[in-house]
């Protein structure tokens, strides 16, 4: 893949974007595409050459019916008549629209395989990109600027390679042939035609760009909100607010309307003024030759090829103010999308970067402080260990830097100050990729990709057999549960999902944890969002998990972590406690009021539950007949 850097201005300078996507047009290591431009290249100049030189047989054809043939020492008097003059005049026009498909022919895989290469790029830099980029976008419309971005590509490099290139050609070929043969002042005529025409093309393009702008951040924004309000349909539904989605979409989509509304209509005075300017100059110059003819300086095959050559090159021309309109469109679309390849990734592998080696597994935080933000620290100067095999656990209030720390742990961020090390090994000093490797995750939300369950599961080794796969669901107990859905492990689990109960997806990220197999491991609040009894369950999975490997566990529930080797307490970014369960609890601390608020909460919890069990039992008896 090319290592070039995309980028375009801000004005979306055409040079600019040429020269950042020839690479990808003449790839190194693809000579098999450069014999392919190579070849479009010599049709295309064969097809220019062939089309200049179409108007000569439409004059000779004119001629030799005007009782003026033509004659030559070379060619048979046959070859020379009015009907097969005519016929070569067709035959040449098919020759040249030949010429023009295989020229594009060749050039397709050229075009395409740069569509794909930039397009690639483009989603491998988005998942380099920090989670901190990712937090403050929008999926929906990361989404709509790749599509667009990627259609853009294909416009410029089709419409600059195989449109202009050749226009410019045949202009200058156009011209040569009229000076020539008719005189400089017909050059001049047609050169101030052109030049009037190219210059209202490109000011009336430049106008309606903005128009196309607006466009576009319309429909992202429409987009970005419909993929929005979608993967929410349940909160939508919750709080009744389908009424107002869909006055955020349509609110959206209005001043998409109105937009677009103004593009074309921008347009057809596009149209407008071209034909204006050309009609003018074709007048010019056909008065010019009328006047030769009636002069007798001229032949009526003379006055046909002269108008002739005007109406091809009103093609090409009228194509040029077309390929404008469309680069700069495309040039719209991309800039976005090269602004995302610009984007600087926060986190970056040292060039003397060495894979992680995890001999024990032993995690250490060394006076680790870390912000977001530099005038709101979230964690000041903590230090702990999670001993090789041991379990550690972070408990605290909300907001007390909990998640942080295994954000840090996977180097999602790097910390603002101190270190964090695996087995004596700066995190900062190895692969990303090796470090990630080496670590597994339980999240407190768990989102499922919308594929079968199998392949959620694999996920965590994705060269994993069937029956591994069956072996991890099994230690994560769910196998059971699978077996009584229809389609067993290829059952569809839908968006995030959707189609599993809380538990259920857990069990599916436990076992894909399990498929891992990681030496270190990390239950970031795994069970917060169940019920008591559902939290039991996947306790008793996530114990086997964890079982003889590293394990850092943030929890809310305190009742996860009363076997952990060490319990730290954390309270606005410090630490402000640490100890076993009986240690804290006989310390009357934070931990201890953390304690009893939720025994209180699960105690409550437990005797509305036997109250309602009670009230259904009694509703049972009094609708029982006594005998």
């Amino acid at each position: 893949m090319p290592n070039t850097e995309n980028k375009v201005s801000a004005d979306g300078s055409t040079v600019s974007a040429i020269k950042n996507l020839w690479p990808y047009m003449w790839p190194s290591d693809r000579p098999d595409l450069k014999i392919r431009v190579a070849w479009a290249a010599f049709f295309l100049v064969l097809a220019k050459v062939v089309t200049v030189l179409v108007p000569y047989f439409y004059k000779w054809a004119t001629d030799a019916l005007d009782n003026n043939p033509l004659t030559s020492p070379y060619l048979p008097a046959i070859f020379l008549t009015p009907v097969m003059l005519v016929v070569a005049y067709a035959g040449a026009r098919i020759v040249m629209v030949g010429f023009n498909q295989l020229r594009d022919a060749l050039f397709a895989r050229v075009g395409q395989h740069a569509v794909r290469q930039l397009a690639y790029r483009t989603f491998v830099h988005m998942h380099q990109l920090s989670l901190r980029f990712h937090l403050q976008r929008r999926t929906g419309g990361l989404s709509r600027i790749i599509e667009r971005g990627t259609k853009g590509i294909e416009t410029i490099v089709r419409f600059t390679i195989l449109n202009t290139a050749p226009t410019l050609l045949e202009f200058a070929m156009t011209a040569a042939i009229l000076g020539l043969n008719y005189g400089i002042s017909y050059v001049i005529v047609i050169a101030a035609t052109v030049w009037a025409y190219t210059w209202f093309t490109v000011k009336a393009s430049d106008w309606r760009i903005s128009i196309r702008r607006d466009m576009n951040n319309s429909d992202t924004d429409a987009n970005s909100k419909a993929v929005d309000s979608l993967l929410n349909y349940e909160t939508v539904k919750y709080f009744g607010n389908e009424e107002m989605e869909a006055e955020r979409f349509d609110s959206s989509m209005a001043r998409y309307e109105a937009a677009a509304t103004k593009t074309w209509t921008s347009l057809g005075w596009l149209n407008f003024g071209q034909t204006v300017i050309f009609a003018v100059g074709m007048l010019v110059v056909m008065a010019m030759s009328a006047m030769a003819v009636q002069a007798g300086e001229q032949t009526i095959g003379d006055f046909v090829m002269v108008n002739a050559l005007l109406m091809q090159l009103s093609i090409p021309l009228n194509f040029i103010g077309f390929v404008y309109r469309e680069i700069k469109q495309g040039l719209t679309d991309i800039e976005t999308m090269f602004d995302l390849l610009s984007v600087e990734r926060e986190i970056r592998d040292r060039d003397d970067a060495k894979p992680l080696d995890i001999r024990s597994g032993g995690i250490r935080f060394d006076n680790v402080s870390f912000h977001y933000d530099a005038d709101r620290p979230i964690l000041k100067n903590v230090s702990f260990e999670v001993p090789p095999g041991k379990t550690v656990a972070i408990v605290g209030p909300s907001g007390a830097g909990k998640s942080t720390i295994s954000r840090l742990l996977f180097r999602f961020y790097d910390v603002s100050d101190g270190a964090i090390t695996i087995d004596g090994q700066d995190l900062r000093e190895v692969t990303q990729k090796s470090l990630r490797a080496g670590i597994g995750m339980v999240p407190q939300d768990t989102v499922l990709f919308n594929d079968t369950i199998a392949y959620n599961i694999r996920y965590g080794r994705i060269d994993a057999s069937d029956e591994e796969v069956e072996q991890a669901a099994d230690r994560a107990q769910i196998k059971d549960f699978i077996a009584t859905l229809p389609q067993g492990f290829q059952s569809e689990v839908g968006e995030r999902g959707l189609k599993l109960s809380g538990g259920e997806k857990q069990r599916v990220a436990i076992a894909r944890t399990i498929l891992k197999a990681p030496p270190i491991l990390i239950l970031d609040e795994a069970t917060s969002a169940l019920d008591t009894q559902t939290e039991q369950e996947i306790q008793a999975a996530l114990d086997v998990v964890s079982k003889n490997r590293t394990t850092l566990v943030i929890a809310h529930r305190l009742s996860t972590v009363i076997a952990a080797d060490e319990i730290i307490v954390l309270k606005d970014g410090e630490i402000c406690e640490r100890g076993t369960h009986r240690n804290l609890l006989d310390q009357d601390g934070l931990y201890s009021a953390m304690w009893a608020r939720q025994r209180e909460a699960t105690e409550a919890e437990e005797r509305l539950r036997l109250a309602r069990a009670n009230d259904e039992l009694g509703v049972i008896e009094r609708k029982t007949p006594v005998s």
